[in-house]
């Protein structure tokens, strides 16, 4: 199968070009939380919801790349699908690159099987990304933070730093034992707890901000509902 081609920003220092970018493959990594406690508080917050436990933690979910849209809307069947904010690795041209994303996830296909939850929606991303090497030394600081749209007000979803998740390198040597990614393929890296409770979400923004170099990656989607009819 040819690869998905998006078209995205790569800005490496001040120089920031357009390019299209193949990507062969999708990862969703999950439960890739540093600290045990919290990576079980987002275990029990799915089972609330009536997902069963991983396999693994972390675990790495295998996802059609032809997902992947960088478009402001998405349709959705019925009305229980919702977004997560994550921060993106992409291999391309021998670097690594570093965006945000959200893993729109159906929750009551969750509950029948993650790995068939994952193919059921489209992944928004940001279409640009950091040189990892611009963030890498300051990597801990950078801060990832989600918006919901309900009753017609805007409110805070997610937010932390992305320290909360096992640092790039770390993630990827227990993805594969050459400990980096191949090349064209882009993994999502994990999530934070959501303000309120995971829920179906039909408004979405992201973002991943960094203090140090005083810049942002930012991008949102609307949701239309297709009908569920039997």
């Amino acid at each position: 199968m040819s690869p998905r081609k998006l078209t995205l920003i790569l800005q490496n220092g001040s120089d920031a070009q357009p390019q299209e970018v193949p990507v062969a493959q999708a990862i969703v990594a999950g439960w890739t939380g540093r600290d045990p406690a919290a990576v079980e508080k987002h275990i029990i917050e799915l089972e609330a919801i009536g997902v069963r436990r991983p396999a693994s933690a972390p675990i790495f979910y295998r996802v059609a790349a032809a997902r992947l849209t960088t478009d402001r809307a998405i349709e959705a069947t019925g009305n229980s699908s919702g977004g997560e904010v994550e921060f993106l690795l992409l291999c391309h041209g021998g670097r690594l690159w570093v965006g945000v994303g959200s893993d729109h996830t159906d929750r009551e296909v969750e509950k029948y099987g993650v790995t068939v939850s994952k193919q059921m929606c489209d992944k928004p991303i940001a279409p640009l990304f950091w040189a990892y090497d611009d963030v890498a030394p300051h990597w801990d600081r950078l801060i990832l933070r989600a918006f919901v749209v309900e009753g017609g007000k805007r409110s805070l979803y997610q937010e932390g730093p992305v320290a909360a998740m096992l640092d790039p390198q770390d993630l990827v040597s227990r993805y594969t034992p050459g400990g980096t990614l191949s090349e064209s393929t882009l993994m999502f890296c994990g999530t934070l707890a959501a303000h309120g409770g995971v829920r179906a979400t039909d408004h979405f923004a992201f973002e991943i901000e960094d203090p140090v170099l005083e810049r942002k990656i930012a991008h949102e989607y609307q949701v239309t509902l297709l009908p569920v009819l039997g």
